[in-house]
């Protein structure tokens, strides 16, 4: 798998997620980052170590409600969980053999963007639109 597909894939979830006006974008961002810990449950590529991320992000999701530091640390922790199953040979979709290794490059592009805070990206779109190009003062 390329390494492009991933970055884009990050983008087009950010764009979307953009969409959803604040403070529902961060808190609809919380409820997927919980759903992201339970992922590799079914597989169990780790045994019962699988039962450890689902509680944790739990707790990160549950603090994402209010931060999007805690959300960006949630997508953070859910890369280290796809670099050890794309490792362990586990992938995230069984009949895509580098799906955990796409999740792994992602996942960072989401959380950069929580990290600066979920910024909506068209309405800074929209914002240099409004503001016209610039010109230098005579």
């Amino acid at each position: 798998m390329s390494i492009f597909m991933p970055i884009l894939i990050g983008l087009i979830a950010v764009s979307l997620i953009s969409l959803i006006p604040e403070p529902h974008r961060r808190r609809a961002n919380a409820v997927v980052v919980a759903g992201a810990g339970a992922a590799y449950l079914s597989g169990g590529g780790l045994g019962y170590w699988e039962f450890v991320l689902p509680v944790v992000m739990s707790y990160v999701a549950y603090r994402g409600l209010e931060s999007w530091t805690f959300i960006g640390i949630g997508w953070l922790l859910h890369t280290v969980w796809d670099v050890l199953h794309h490792l362990q040979g586990s992938p995230l979709l069984p009949f895509a053999a580098d799906s955990s290794f796409g999740c792994a490059i992602c996942d960072p592009v989401i959380a950069l963007w929580c990290f600066a805070g979920g910024p909506s990206v068209f309405g800074r779109l929209r914002t240099r639109a409004r503001s016209g190009p610039r010109t230098a003062p005579p």
